[in-house]
């Protein structure tokens, strides 16, 4: 089942061919992550998908409140059992049908769906988890490319790239040939007491989850946070990597090339992260 509009229904009753985000991706969407039925980080999601709409020129209806959107994902995961439970919610936002490049109209539908998840809260994955460069294409540094949208050829094929390798996951470089986030989430690097991420201008991700790792690491005293460029020589040369998004929190990256990581900082901006998480 799904939350259509604001109607549960099922899944077969729900997409036309004309809908604008199958033919031209003309939808954005976020991934929320639910813990025993509170939504994490609602506040950062919503005020993100808001500037993403403004950005694609959607129309925001009077009624796309902050309350009225949680009482709609709510909604759902009550008709699917899963109110106090632990799950994914993808809400998806697209303008609706008519036109051709140029829409007829720039008003919206939304789109609920959610999963159910095993696990409740974030923990450090410990497990082997090996990475490399995706050269094959670049993403574009402008404010498009830090949209969750539905153009996402290059992650899709990237991700087969990483089956086809062995791979966990690819890191994606920008056409500056900067290292600008991973198939799915953002790039965090560690060496000595510095915590670099890349930019939003290199053109990564506006990540929810990168935000709170920012905000962490900001109030710890012993390390200091740079947003600033990555080039893949630096890597070479870091004690830990780590990716972040909503979903896995911080997933430590053990290798790349011949490289091999620890996660003890890793672990530790976890900690703090959680600590903040119990405390809101």
């Amino acid at each position: 089942m799904i939350n259509f509009n604001g109607t549960i229904a099922t899944e077969e009753q729900l997409i036309s061919i004309n809908n604008r985000g199958l033919a031209y991706g003309d939808a954005l969407f976020e991934t929320i992550k639910i813990s025993h039925g509170k939504l994490l980080f609602w506040e950062d999601h919503y005020f993100r998908l808001m500037a993403s709409m403004r950005i694609m020129r959607m129309e925001i209806p009077m009624n796309f409140t902050m309350e009225f959107l949680e009482e709609e994902i709510h909604k759902l995961l009550e008709a699917k059992l899963l109110k106090n439970q632990s799950s994914r919610v993808k809400l998806t936002v697209f303008r609706n049908e008519g036109g051709l490049y140029t829409p007829t109209t720039n008003d919206v539908s939304y789109i609920i769906d959610t999963k159910a998840l095993s696990d409740d809260f974030y923990k450090i994955n410990e497990n082997h988890y090996e990475v490399d460069l995706f050269k094959d294409y670049y993403v574009a540094p402008s404010l498009l490319s830090t949209l969750k949208s539905n153009n996402k050829a290059l992650n899709v094929v990237g991700s087969i790239y990483a089956k086809e390798n062995n791979l966990n996951n690819c890191l994606l470089l920008n056409t500056n040939k900067h290292v600008v986030e991973a198939l799915n989430g953002n790039v965090f690097l560690v060496k000595g007491n510095v915590i670099k991420t890349p930019p939003i201008n290199d053109g990564c991700l506006k990540g929810v989850m990168r935000t709170q790792i920012i905000s962490v690491v900001k109030s710890m005293p012993d390390y200091e946070l740079l947003e600033d460029s990555i080039s893949p020589f630096e890597i070479q040369k870091a004690d830990e990597m780590f990716l972040t998004n909503v979903i896995v929190g911080i997933q430590p990256i053990t290798k790349y090339r011949k490289k091999i990581f620890t996660n003890d900082v890793a672990a530790l901006v976890l900690q703090k992260l959680i600590v903040k998480l119990r405390l809101s």
